[in-house]
C-alpha cells in the first residue's frame, strides 16, 4: 500500500478503506509517512469530504493510535460532556455535580486552554490544592465513590490527533467537519465513557459561526458515536455572547459555585442544565427532560450538588472550604470599572474580542507555554438586549499586572455594540439530536 495512492484516490472524490485509513493513521504516528504527504491527503480530504463510514474509521484509528481508557471497574454508566468551546463556558463544573448528585458517575478528562481564557483543568487548578494528575487507579476510585472526577487529559491519549491538529493548524485544513468531528469524537471514545452529550456551540464567538454548520457537526459527531457503540446526544447552543457573567479562571469557578448555590438564574445556568438533563436520560436515571430538571433542581435547593464539588475537591487535594468561601479562591490585586461611553441598547458583543480581553489581561495562552494568572479576568455586568446609560459600567476588570490594561479596555469596549433599538432575543438552546 503507497500514501501517493490514497491522496490520488481521495483526490477523485473516491471512498477509502478502513484498512487505508489505519495504514495512514498508523504510518503518520510513527513517523514513516512524512508531514508532505500527510499535508497533501488531508487537503484532499479538506475538498472532497468524507463519508459516515470513513468519518467513523478515521475517528476509530485515531482513538486507538495511543491509550484507550478501561472504566469497566466504575459501577453504571458512565457518562461524559464536551463543549466545542466559548467564551465564559464554564459548564462542566456546574454540570458534574449535579449529574453526580443524581446519581451519575462522571469520569471526565478535561485539557488546558490555548486561546481567549483558560480550559477546565486551568479553572480547577485555581482551587488553592487541586491536584488534576491523580493517575488512573486514584481517578476510578473517586467516581466509584463521589460519582465524579475531573482530571487532565493522558498525554498518550489520541497521538494522532494531537500530530495531526497540529498539522491541519498551520495548513489550512483545520475547517472540515470530519476532521473536526473525528478529532473530538477520537478524544471522547478514547476516554471510556459509555454516553456522551455534546454541546456544539455556534455563533461570533464559537468556532463554527452559522447555525448550519453546527448542526450538521452536531449531526456528524452523533452518528460516529452510534457507530462506535456510544450513546451519543449533540446540542446546538448559543455563543453569540459570552455564556456567563464571568471571564477567568478563579471567577468562573465562582460562578459556578454561585449558582449550585442557587445564586443565579442565568444563561450559564439553562445551558449547564439542558446539557445535564440529557446526562441524566442518556444515563437512564431519567426518562424525561422535565423529570431531569425537578431532580437537578433538588439537587441544588438540598446542597446535594455542592456536596459533591466540595467531596470532589478535597478528594483530589483541595480545599473544600472555596464552595463556602470564595475568598480562598485567588484574588486579584485591582478591581476596576469599565464605563459605556453612550447609552442605548446593546444590539450585539462580538464575543471572540471579550475573550481576547480577558486573555491581554492574562486569563488565557496566546501560545502554549504562557502562563496563566488564575485571578484575573472579566465580570460582566451587561449582556446582549440590556440599556446602558453613559457612564454605567458594563463590566469590572480584576487586574494584577497593567501593562496591558489599556488595550485590553480598548478591545472589549470595541465588543459591544450600542443602538437605540432594543434587539430581539437570541435563541439559547437552538436544537437537540438524538441518535
Amino acid at each position: 500500500m503507497l500514501i501517493t495512492d490514497l491522496i490520488e484516490r481521495k483526490k477523485q472524490g473516491e471512498s477509502l478503506s478502513c484498512e487505508e485509513i489505519n495504514f495512514f493513521i498508523k504510518g503518520y504516528v510513527e513517523g514513516i509517512i512524512p508531514d508532505y504527504q500527510a499535508t497533501a491527503l488531508l487537503m484532499a480530504i479538506w475538498f472532497k469530504g468524507m463519508d459516515s463510514r470513513e468519518t467513523t474509521d478515521l475517528t476509530l484509528s485515531m482513538t486507538h493510535s495511543g491509550d484507550v481508557i478501561d472504566l469497566s471497574e466504575i459501577p453504571g454508566i458512565k457518562v461524559d460532556k464536551h463543549s466545542t468551546g466559548g467564551v465564559s463556558d464554564g459548564t462542566t463544573l456546574i454540570v458534574a455535580p449535579l449529574v453526580a448528585a443524581c446519581g451519575g458517575k462522571v469520569a471526565k478528562m478535561s485539557g488546558r486552554g490555548l486561546g481567549h481564557t483558560g480550559g477546565t483543568i486551568d479553572k480547577l487548578e485555581s482551587i488553592p490544592g487541586f491536584c488534576v494528575n491523580i493517575g488512573m487507579k486514584r481517578f476510578i476510585e473517586i467516581v466509584s465513590e463521589t460519582g465524579l472526577s475531573l482530571i487532565g487529559q493522558d498525554k498518550e491519549l489520541v497521538p494522532a490527533d494531537k500530530k495531526l491538529y497540529a498539522l491541519r493548524d498551520v495548513t489550512g485544513t483545520v475547517d472540515n467537519i470530519s476532521l473536526i468531528a473525528s478529532s473530538v469524537m477520537s478524544k471522547k471514545i478514547a476516554s471510556g465513557s459509555n454516553a456522551i452529550v455534546l454541546d456544539i456551540k455556534t455563533g461570533n464567538g464559537a468556532f463554527m459561526k452559522k447555525i448550519g454548520d453546527s448542526v450538521r457537526l452536531a449531526e456528524v459527531m452523533v452518528e460516529i458515536g452510534k457507530l462506535a457503540g456510544r450513546k451519543t446526544i449533540g446540542i446546538v447552543t448559543d455563543m453569540n455572547q459570552p455564556l456567563g457573567f464571568s471571564v477567568g479562571n478563579a471567577l468562573e469557578v465562582r460562578e459556578a459555585i454561585e449558582v449550585l448555590q442557587g445564586k443565579h438564574e442565568s444563561h450559564l445556568k439553562q445551558v449547564a442544565f439542558t446539557l445535564a438533563s440529557r446526562m441524566l436520560m442518556i444515563s437512564d436515571i431519567c426518562a424525561t427532560e422535565s423529570e431531569a430538571f425537578e431532580k437537578l433542581e433538588d439537587a441544588i435547593a438540598s446542597g446535594k450538588a455542592l456536596f459533591k464539588l466540595a467531596k470532589m475537591i478535597e478528594m483530589q487535594n483541595g480545599n473544600p472550604d472555596v464552595v463556602s468561601d470564595i475568598s480562598l479562591l485567588p484574588q486579584a490585586a485591582k478591581k476596576i470599572g469599565v464605563k459605556s461611553d453612550k447609552k442605548g441598547y446593546i444590539t450585539a458583543i462580538e464575543t471572540k474580542n471579550v475573550g481576547i480581553a480577558a486573555m491581554m489581561l492574562g486569563a488565557g495562552r496566546e501560545k502554549k507555554e504562557d502562563t496563566v494568572d488564575p485571578a484575573v479576568g472579566i465580570w460582566l455586568n451587561k449582556r446582549h438586549g440590556d440599556f446602558v446609560k453613559a457612564g454605567e459600567e458594563l463590566a469590572i476588570f480584576y487586574v494584577n499586572e497593567t501593562k496591558n490594561l489599556d488595550d485590553s479596555i480598548s478591545v472589549f469596549k470595541s465588543a459591544y455594540k450600542i443602538g437605540d433599538k432594543e434587539p430581539d432575543e437570541l435563541p439559547l438552546i437552538y436544537t437537540v439530536i438524538e441518535e
